[in-house]
């Protein structure tokens, strides 16, 4: 299958009883298929692989002699919340991430963050780590009225509406906007709150909204489809990014492409990439600090309209010419040098 001139080839393998029989599977099959493939093609200069879920198959792929280039996206330090576990699984792909950083000849991660936390996590030298962020083909935005979408979940056309896109995962900290949204109410009776996205918190906070006594104020969408995640985008107020920990954000740049002003947390691709006041306002991970964003946004219409603006012209950057451009830059560094 060719998408984009990008040649796609599907690896069928037995889906394991968990993620890392899982992973070692999908590693073997794709080694299979890489060999297949070179048959025909001829071989490969260099193996790019993308997070923990590959290093199997860049381990064979290593011994054979290819130049390696891993690209981390997160840790599972990361998608913990910034938290050590305990738990077998935890420790078993801390294991997979440490040994790839080991085995690669050159790595690539999202943001600076990024870069420092893989230095102070698994030891990889800064020198051999590259930044290069996420880029994103930029949604549009939509002729569409904004208070008709709202209805449709039972929201008043005119009520100002927060949505938060994202996993309902502790790293992506949904649980600190429910605990924010009776101090938004305090201020805007009206306002609404929508939470697209899907997780192992979703009961709990389901939950936890009707112990505040703020379920009227609230909707849980779980997982939409595309179409319904640019309207919501697009008829949204305010955009909210509340996470205890992120890589990069690429919602960061989607609400930026629609014009939406963002209340978001500052830390790792989220901080490193806004500019406060300038572009979005930066919040602490804690409820009262998401609630204050918020409400300051809300009380000054004004300040929205600047930041939407100013956001628009902040995403340009992560063009994906720009993007492409640097990846090509390290591509060749490993060619020239070969494997290490």
């Amino acid at each position: 299958m060719i998408i984009n001139d990008v040649h796609y080839r599907a690896c069928m393998f037995d889906l394991g009883e968990n993620s890392l029989t899982f992973a070692r599977n999908m590693s073997k099959a794709m080694v299979a298929g890489f060999r297949e493939v070179e048959k025909y093609e001829g071989e490969f200069d260099m193996v790019h692989g993308h997070d923990w879920h590959v290093i199997d198959a860049l381990h064979d792929l290593k011994n054979e002699g290819y130049p390696i280039i891993l690209t981390y996206h997160s840790t599972e330090y990361g998608r913990n919340g910034g938290r050590f576990g305990d738990w077998w699984e935890f420790k078993e792909i801390s294991g997979k991430e440490w040994y790839g950083g080991y085995i690669a000849d050159r790595i690539t991660t999202v943001s600076y963050c990024m870069k420092n936390e893989l230095n102070w996590l698994y030891q990889i030298p800064p020198e051999k780590i590259e930044v290069i962020p996420n880029g994103i083909n930029p949604p549009k935005k939509l002729n569409l009225d904004p208070g008709r979408v709202k209805e449709r979940y039972g929201i008043h056309p005119l009520a100002p509406t927060v949505q938060f896109i994202g996993r309902l995962e502790y790293q992506k900290g949904p649980d600190i906007l429910v605990e924010a949204v009776p101090k938004v109410l305090a201020n805007r009776w009206g306002t609404k709150f929508v939470f697209t996205g899907h997780g192992s918190m979703k009961t709990y906070l389901e939950n936890r909204v009707k112990e505040l006594g703020v379920a009227h104020a609230t909707r849980f969408l779980g997982c939409v489809p595309h179409w319904e995640f640019l309207e919501i985008l697009n008829s949204c107020d305010i955009a909210c990014f509340p996470s205890r920990n992120e890589p990069f954000g690429i919602v960061l740049l989607e609400a930026w492409a629609v014009g939406k002003p963002v209340v978001a947390a500052d830390v790792g691709g989220l901080g490193e990439n806004i500019d406060n006041f300038v572009n979005r306002i930066k919040v602490y991970t804690n409820p009262d600090s998401v609630a204050w964003g918020i409400n300051y946004l809300l009380n000054s219409p004004d300040v929205m309209k600047k930041l939407s603006e100013e956001g628009a012209k902040k995403v340009k950057d992560f063009d994906w010419n720009n993007i492409i451009s640097k990846l090509m830059d390290t591509y060749s560094i490993i060619l020239k040098r070969g494997p290490s």
